[in-house]
């Protein structure tokens, strides 16, 4: 576990604040706001999204039967470690099409997301296609998946701070039907 956390801990600390700041504040400007990843990333924009309700953002997952159409003035952001993913890289498309800030956090800046977004924060972690690249001590794409809960939970905490929004406060929109 201590490798993990060291390893967790340098690839953070690679990770460009400026970059986070941008982000934080082009989720302020949006009406909506929508998560996008697959595999393991699509749970942690799920768990990122989450976090943005309880603040009271109109944030919404991908994919979800819940999940109203996107549109010009609204935010996407792509969690995709390979910045490849087809699917996502589809959806990326499409919401640069229709006119919305697309924001790409992945290892990746220079892939085919990377290279729509208008928004980038990379994670220079182990992609899942680079297994064997000797960047991270853990399996397939762990370590970027890992990063970006952290990063998400990281840019929850700025918009916090610059919104005046109280933990306490996000009690009132979190579940109660548990």
């Amino acid at each position: 576990m201590n490798e993990i956390s060291t390893e967790l801990s340098r690839t953070l600390g690679q990770v460009s604040e400026a970059d986070a700041t941008r982000l934080v504040a082009a989720m302020a400007q949006a009406d909506k706001i929508f998560v996008a990843g697959g595999g393991r990333s699509g749970f942690m924009a799920k768990a990122f999204v989450m976090r943005m309700m309880h603040m009271g953002l109109n944030a919404y997952v991908v994919g979800e039967t819940v999940t109203p159409s996107l549109r010009k003035g609204d935010l996407f952001i792509v969690g995709s470690g390979s910045g490849e993913t087809a699917s996502l890289l589809a959806m990326t498309e499409k919401a640069d099409k229709i006119g919305a800030t697309v924001a790409a956090v992945t290892t990746n800046p220079a892939s085919s997301i990377g290279q729509i977004a208008s928004l980038h924060l990379t994670i220079p972690a182990q992609a899942k296609a680079d297994g064997a690249s000797g960047k991270s001590i853990q399996p397939m794409g762990s370590l970027f998946e890992q990063s970006l809960l952290v990063v998400y939970d990281a840019l929850v905490l700025a918009y916090m701070e610059e919104n005046d929004i109280a933990a306490d406060a996000m009690f009132g929109t979190h579940a109660n039907l548990e």
